[in-house]
């Protein structure tokens, strides 16, 4: 084999071990919050979470789990936004000030901070909702809201983004 195609070659099992390696979250669970504010994480994610996560208050009135890896790509931007922009200050505060690490316990459940609790309007039965690099935890009230919403509009939607080359 030449040299050009041996680096093809390389490049080539590089990608293939780089996948491998990657994760994504996707899907629907539906759970439940005791009353000391520990959820079980979908069991299939347990693995992707033993190093830590972060969680933080979302949009749309959830809340965003985050690895500590994909937090540490996310966090550093967020700190970087323009002090001088009023609505960059505010979406950093709700971001930074409202996010708390998370330890995944030996039956594979995670403490929510009761503050974020609040937040999210979360009582005893919760959905999470897989979104490729992180988690969102909503109140299941609320998420069958959410969706119902979003499904009405989704041809509109789908419009709206063709635009931007989704």
């Amino acid at each position: 084999m030449d040299k050009s195609g041996d680096k093809l070659n390389r490049l080539w099992i590089k990608l293939k071990l780089r996948h491998k390696n990657q994760f994504m979250f996707i899907g629907e669970y539906q759970h439940n919050i005791d009353q000391k504010g520990r959820l079980a994480v979908p069991a299939k994610f347990r693995a992707i979470l033993t190093k830590g996560a972060v969680v933080t208050k979302g949009l749309d009135d959830c809340l965003s789990l985050y690895t500590k890896e994909e937090w540490g790509k996310l966090a550093p931007k967020l700190a970087g936004l323009p002090l001088a922009k009023a609505n960059a200050r505010a979406f950093a505060r709700l971001m930074l000030a409202g996010a708390m690490d998370l330890e995944i316990d030996k039956q594979g459940r995670l403490l929510i901070p009761d503050y974020l609790r609040q937040y999210a309007g979360m009582k005893k039965k919760v959905v999470i909702t897989g979104l490729y690099n992180r988690l969102e935890i909503w109140d299941e009230a609320k998420w069958n809201k959410y969706k119902q919403g979003t499904e009405t509009k989704s041809s509109d939607i789908a419009e709206a983004l063709g635009e931007l080359g989704v």
